[in-house]
Protein backbone atom coordinates (compact mmCIF):
# COMPACT_ATOMS: atom_id res chain seq x y z
CA UNK A 1 0.00 0.00 0.00
CA UNK A 2 1.14 3.57 -1.02
CA UNK A 3 2.03 5.24 2.25
CA UNK A 4 -0.45 8.25 3.07
CA UNK A 5 1.35 11.12 2.41
CA UNK A 6 3.02 9.74 -0.72
CA UNK A 7 -0.30 8.47 -2.06
CA UNK A 8 -2.49 11.72 -2.65
CA UNK A 9 0.63 12.94 -4.68
CA UNK A 10 -0.30 13.34 -8.21
CA UNK A 11 1.16 12.35 -11.64
CA UNK A 12 1.02 15.12 -14.32
CA UNK A 13 3.45 14.33 -16.87
CA UNK A 14 1.91 11.23 -18.35
CA UNK A 15 0.87 11.55 -22.09
CA UNK A 16 -2.91 11.63 -23.18
CA UNK A 17 -3.93 12.11 -19.38
CA UNK A 18 -4.58 14.23 -16.61
CA UNK A 19 -3.16 14.18 -13.63
CA UNK A 20 -3.45 10.82 -11.32
CA UNK A 21 -2.71 10.29 -7.99
CA UNK A 22 -0.17 7.45 -6.97
CA UNK A 23 -2.80 5.62 -4.66
CA UNK A 24 -4.88 4.99 -8.67
CA UNK A 25 -1.79 3.62 -9.52
CA UNK A 26 -1.65 -0.19 -9.94
CA UNK A 27 1.52 -0.21 -8.03
CA UNK A 28 -0.58 0.43 -4.68
CA UNK A 29 -1.32 -3.05 -4.09
CA UNK A 30 1.28 -5.63 -2.76
CA UNK A 31 -0.21 -8.68 -3.05
CA UNK A 32 1.49 -11.64 -4.63
CA UNK A 33 -1.88 -12.08 -6.72
CA UNK A 34 -1.99 -8.55 -7.47
CA UNK A 35 1.93 -8.21 -8.49
CA UNK A 36 1.14 -11.58 -10.76
CA UNK A 37 -1.82 -9.74 -12.63
CA UNK A 38 0.32 -6.71 -13.61
CA UNK A 39 3.03 -8.84 -14.59
CA UNK A 40 0.96 -10.21 -16.82
CA UNK A 41 -0.71 -7.22 -18.03
CA UNK A 42 3.23 -5.95 -18.58
CA UNK A 43 4.34 -8.74 -20.82
CA UNK A 44 1.81 -8.14 -23.04
CA UNK A 45 2.88 -4.87 -23.98
CA UNK A 46 5.58 -5.35 -25.95
CA UNK A 47 3.34 -7.47 -28.05
CA UNK A 48 1.78 -4.45 -29.18
CA UNK A 49 4.34 -3.05 -31.81
CA UNK A 50 3.94 -6.77 -33.37
CA UNK A 51 0.94 -6.60 -33.92
CA UNK A 52 -0.52 -5.22 -37.09
CA UNK A 53 -3.40 -3.76 -35.88
CA UNK A 54 -4.71 -2.66 -32.08
CA UNK A 55 -8.40 -2.83 -30.90
CA UNK A 56 -9.75 -1.61 -28.05
CA UNK A 57 -13.60 -2.15 -25.91
CA UNK A 58 -13.52 1.52 -25.27
CA UNK A 59 -14.81 4.75 -27.11
CA UNK A 60 -12.56 7.82 -29.08
CA UNK A 61 -14.72 10.46 -27.31
CA UNK A 62 -14.41 8.95 -24.08
CA UNK A 63 -10.49 9.12 -23.56
CA UNK A 64 -9.13 10.89 -27.00
CA UNK A 65 -6.12 12.05 -25.80
CA UNK A 66 -4.50 8.85 -24.91
CA UNK A 67 -5.80 7.36 -28.36
CA UNK A 68 -4.08 9.97 -29.96
CA UNK A 69 -0.93 9.30 -28.03
CA UNK A 70 -1.20 5.26 -28.83
CA UNK A 71 -1.44 6.40 -32.55
CA UNK A 72 1.31 9.19 -32.52
CA UNK A 73 3.63 6.50 -30.69
CA UNK A 74 2.95 3.31 -32.84
CA UNK A 75 2.93 2.83 -36.32
CA UNK A 76 -0.28 1.05 -36.85
CA UNK A 77 -3.80 1.40 -37.32
CA UNK A 78 -5.45 1.41 -33.65
CA UNK A 79 -9.06 1.33 -33.60
CA UNK A 80 -11.57 1.72 -30.55
CA UNK A 81 -14.37 -0.42 -31.58
CA UNK A 82 -16.11 -0.08 -27.94
CA UNK A 83 -18.75 0.00 -26.23
CA UNK A 84 -18.60 -4.07 -27.14
CA UNK A 85 -21.94 -4.53 -25.08
CA UNK A 86 -24.76 -6.74 -26.40
CA UNK A 87 -27.96 -3.75 -27.10
CA UNK A 88 -31.17 -4.06 -25.42
CA UNK A 89 -34.31 -1.99 -25.75
CA UNK A 90 -36.17 -1.33 -22.74
CA UNK A 91 -38.84 -3.71 -24.09
CA UNK A 92 -36.34 -6.61 -23.90
CA UNK A 93 -35.89 -5.51 -20.02
CA UNK A 94 -39.49 -5.61 -19.07
CA UNK A 95 -40.43 -9.12 -20.50
CA UNK A 96 -37.64 -10.67 -18.78
CA UNK A 97 -39.56 -13.00 -15.98
CA UNK A 98 -36.92 -12.88 -13.26
CA UNK A 99 -37.76 -11.99 -9.84
CA UNK A 100 -35.33 -9.13 -9.60
CA UNK A 101 -36.67 -7.56 -12.65
CA UNK A 102 -40.19 -7.97 -11.28
CA UNK A 103 -38.63 -6.14 -7.92
CA UNK A 104 -37.35 -3.61 -9.93
CA UNK A 105 -41.19 -2.95 -12.10
CA UNK A 106 -42.48 -1.93 -8.52
CA UNK A 107 -39.82 0.27 -7.71
CA UNK A 108 -40.03 4.08 -8.13
CA UNK A 109 -38.30 6.00 -11.15
CA UNK A 110 -34.83 6.26 -10.09
CA UNK A 111 -35.24 5.23 -7.25
CA UNK A 112 -32.88 2.28 -6.80
CA UNK A 113 -29.20 1.83 -5.75
CA UNK A 114 -27.70 -1.03 -7.68
CA UNK A 115 -24.82 -2.36 -5.45
CA UNK A 116 -22.09 -4.89 -7.52
CA UNK A 117 -18.39 -5.75 -6.24
CA UNK A 118 -17.66 -7.92 -9.37
CA UNK A 119 -17.21 -11.58 -9.60
CA UNK A 120 -13.59 -11.75 -9.36
CA UNK A 121 -12.40 -10.43 -5.89
CA UNK A 122 -14.48 -8.82 -2.67
CA UNK A 123 -13.09 -6.80 -0.15
CA UNK A 124 -13.11 -7.92 3.49
CA UNK A 125 -15.86 -9.90 5.47
CA UNK A 126 -15.51 -6.66 7.84
CA UNK A 127 -15.87 -3.73 5.36
CA UNK A 128 -19.11 -6.18 3.61
CA UNK A 129 -20.98 -5.57 7.11
CA UNK A 130 -20.61 -2.08 7.13
CA UNK A 131 -21.24 -1.60 4.04
CA UNK A 132 -24.87 -3.83 4.24
CA UNK A 133 -25.98 -1.95 7.26
CA UNK A 134 -24.74 1.57 5.90
CA UNK A 135 -27.09 0.67 2.95
CA UNK A 136 -29.70 -0.29 5.30
CA UNK A 137 -29.62 2.49 7.97
CA UNK A 138 -29.88 4.99 4.22
CA UNK A 139 -33.31 4.27 3.91
CA UNK A 140 -32.47 3.92 0.22
CA UNK A 141 -33.86 1.09 -2.27
CA UNK A 142 -31.03 -1.41 -3.31
CA UNK A 143 -30.37 -4.36 -5.19
CA UNK A 144 -27.22 -6.20 -4.41
CA UNK A 145 -25.72 -8.97 -6.41
CA UNK A 146 -23.77 -10.49 -3.28
CA UNK A 147 -21.58 -13.64 -4.39
CA UNK A 148 -21.69 -16.98 -2.52
CA UNK A 149 -24.00 -17.03 0.72
CA UNK A 150 -26.53 -14.32 -0.25
CA UNK A 151 -29.10 -15.48 1.73
CA UNK A 152 -27.31 -14.49 5.36
CA UNK A 153 -27.85 -10.93 4.57
CA UNK A 154 -31.08 -10.44 3.56
CA UNK A 155 -31.78 -10.47 7.30
CA UNK A 156 -29.43 -7.56 7.93
CA UNK A 157 -30.68 -5.40 4.92
CA UNK A 158 -33.98 -4.87 5.65
CA UNK A 159 -36.74 -4.62 3.69
CA UNK A 160 -35.63 -2.08 1.21
CA UNK A 161 -32.95 -4.10 -0.38
CA UNK A 162 -32.95 -6.81 -2.63
CA UNK A 163 -29.79 -9.37 -2.36
CA UNK A 164 -29.36 -12.43 -5.01
CA UNK A 165 -26.20 -14.22 -5.81
CA UNK A 166 -26.23 -13.31 -9.76
CA UNK A 167 -28.34 -10.80 -11.84
CA UNK A 168 -28.19 -9.79 -15.96
CA UNK A 169 -26.21 -6.64 -15.17
CA UNK A 170 -26.80 -4.90 -18.15
CA UNK A 171 -30.49 -5.50 -17.82
CA UNK A 172 -30.68 -4.43 -14.70
CA UNK A 173 -28.74 -1.53 -15.13
CA UNK A 174 -31.44 -0.30 -18.10
CA UNK A 175 -34.04 -0.70 -15.66
CA UNK A 176 -36.06 2.84 -15.37
CA UNK A 177 -35.74 2.25 -11.99
CA UNK A 178 -32.19 1.83 -11.43
CA UNK A 179 -30.75 5.35 -10.43
CA UNK A 180 -27.17 4.79 -9.36
CA UNK A 181 -24.26 1.68 -9.37
CA UNK A 182 -21.97 1.03 -6.64
CA UNK A 183 -19.34 -0.32 -8.82
CA UNK A 184 -15.53 -2.01 -8.12
CA UNK A 185 -14.73 -0.52 -11.80
CA UNK A 186 -13.99 -3.11 -13.37
CA UNK A 187 -14.37 -2.07 -17.40
CA UNK A 188 -17.00 -4.31 -17.75
CA UNK A 189 -19.34 -2.66 -15.43
CA UNK A 190 -17.48 0.55 -16.14
CA UNK A 191 -18.91 0.43 -20.05
CA UNK A 192 -21.58 -0.63 -19.30
CA UNK A 193 -22.62 1.95 -16.72
CA UNK A 194 -21.70 4.75 -19.25
CA UNK A 195 -23.78 3.30 -21.91
CA UNK A 196 -26.79 3.08 -19.63
CA UNK A 197 -26.64 6.57 -18.18
CA UNK A 198 -26.16 5.70 -14.54
CA UNK A 199 -24.08 7.56 -12.54
CA UNK A 200 -21.42 6.10 -9.94
CA UNK A 201 -20.50 5.55 -6.54
CA UNK A 202 -16.70 3.89 -6.95
CA UNK A 203 -15.31 1.10 -4.50
CA UNK A 204 -12.18 0.16 -6.75
CA UNK A 205 -10.35 -2.68 -4.97
CA UNK A 206 -6.60 -3.11 -7.07
CA UNK A 207 -4.89 -3.42 -10.62
CA UNK A 208 -7.23 -1.18 -13.36
CA UNK A 209 -10.35 -0.42 -10.95
CA UNK A 210 -9.06 2.67 -8.95
CA UNK A 211 -8.23 4.42 -12.31
CA UNK A 212 -11.11 3.42 -13.97
CA UNK A 213 -12.90 5.32 -10.98
CA UNK A 214 -10.20 8.30 -11.58
CA UNK A 215 -11.75 8.71 -15.15
CA UNK A 216 -15.22 8.41 -13.52
CA UNK A 217 -14.53 10.62 -10.61
CA UNK A 218 -12.46 13.29 -11.87
CA UNK A 219 -12.83 13.15 -15.80
CA UNK A 220 -15.96 12.12 -16.60
CA UNK A 221 -17.65 13.79 -13.62
CA UNK A 222 -20.72 10.84 -13.07
CA UNK A 223 -19.69 9.47 -9.88
CA UNK A 224 -18.34 10.10 -6.46
CA UNK A 225 -15.62 7.94 -4.28
CA UNK A 226 -16.88 6.16 -1.68
CA UNK A 227 -13.41 6.14 -0.11
CA UNK A 228 -12.60 9.97 0.31
CA UNK A 229 -9.23 10.37 1.83
CA UNK A 230 -6.21 8.22 1.29
CA UNK A 231 -5.58 5.96 4.29
CA UNK A 232 -3.10 3.20 4.83
CA UNK A 233 -5.88 1.39 5.97
CA UNK A 234 -9.32 1.50 5.00
CA UNK A 235 -12.46 1.13 6.61
CA UNK A 236 -15.28 2.32 5.48
CA UNK A 237 -17.85 2.56 8.47
CA UNK A 238 -21.37 2.65 7.93
CA UNK A 239 -22.84 6.12 9.17
CA UNK A 240 -20.57 7.50 6.25
CA UNK A 241 -22.04 4.82 4.12
CA UNK A 242 -25.12 6.31 4.87
CA UNK A 243 -25.09 9.48 4.50
CA UNK A 244 -23.33 9.06 1.41
CA UNK A 245 -25.93 6.49 -0.09
CA UNK A 246 -28.78 8.89 0.91
CA UNK A 247 -27.48 11.97 -0.68
CA UNK A 248 -26.66 10.24 -3.86
CA UNK A 249 -30.34 8.87 -4.53
CA UNK A 250 -31.75 12.19 -3.15
CA UNK A 251 -33.32 13.42 -6.81
CA UNK A 252 -33.81 16.92 -5.27
CA UNK A 253 -30.07 17.56 -4.51
CA UNK A 254 -28.31 19.94 -7.37
CA UNK A 255 -24.81 18.57 -7.52
CA UNK A 256 -26.99 14.96 -8.08
CA UNK A 257 -29.13 15.89 -10.82
CA UNK A 258 -25.72 17.83 -13.01
CA UNK A 259 -23.80 14.40 -12.36
CA UNK A 260 -27.17 12.57 -13.45
CA UNK A 261 -27.28 14.89 -16.34
CA UNK A 262 -23.37 14.30 -17.25
CA UNK A 263 -24.19 10.23 -16.99
CA UNK A 264 -27.12 10.98 -19.45
CA UNK A 265 -24.87 12.85 -21.96
CA UNK A 266 -22.41 10.34 -21.69
CA UNK A 267 -24.93 7.86 -22.52
CA UNK A 268 -25.89 9.38 -25.66
CA UNK A 269 -22.16 9.74 -26.64
CA UNK A 270 -21.84 5.75 -26.36
CA UNK A 271 -24.82 4.87 -28.38
CA UNK A 272 -23.96 7.41 -30.49
CA UNK A 273 -20.35 5.78 -31.24
CA UNK A 274 -21.75 2.47 -32.71
CA UNK A 275 -25.14 3.74 -34.40
CA UNK A 276 -24.56 4.43 -38.03
CA UNK A 277 -21.45 6.79 -39.07
CA UNK A 278 -20.52 6.81 -35.32
CA UNK A 279 -16.98 6.54 -34.37
CA UNK A 280 -16.92 2.69 -33.08
CA UNK A 281 -19.44 1.64 -36.19
CA UNK A 282 -16.58 3.58 -38.43
CA UNK A 283 -13.64 1.73 -37.49
CA UNK A 284 -15.30 -1.81 -37.39
CA UNK A 285 -15.71 -1.10 -40.95
CA UNK A 286 -12.22 -0.17 -41.80
CA UNK A 287 -11.03 -2.66 -39.78
CA UNK A 288 -13.32 -5.01 -41.71
CA UNK A 289 -12.24 -3.77 -44.94
CA UNK A 290 -8.31 -4.77 -44.25
CA UNK A 291 -9.36 -7.94 -43.39
CA UNK A 292 -11.71 -8.78 -46.52
CA UNK A 293 -9.78 -7.47 -49.02
CA UNK A 294 -6.41 -8.03 -47.88
CA UNK A 295 -5.51 -4.51 -47.61
CA UNK A 296 -2.00 -3.98 -45.86
CA UNK A 297 -2.45 -1.73 -42.92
Amino acid sequence: MVATEVGDKRVDYIPGNSSIRLVDFPLKDASFRSRRLLQLALATIPWAEKSQYLLFPSIYELEPQAIDVLRQELSIPIYTIGPTIPYLSHNQVVSTNHDYINWLDNQPLGSVLYVSQGSFLSVSSEQIDEIANGLRESGVRFLWVMRGESSNWKNICGDKGFVLPWCDQLKVLMHSAIGGFWSHCGWNSTREGLFCGVPFLTFPIMMDQPLNSKYIVEDWKVGWRVEKEVKETVLIRRDEIARLVRRFMDLDDYEVKEMRKRARELQQVCQSSIASGGSSENNMEEFLGHILHGAKP
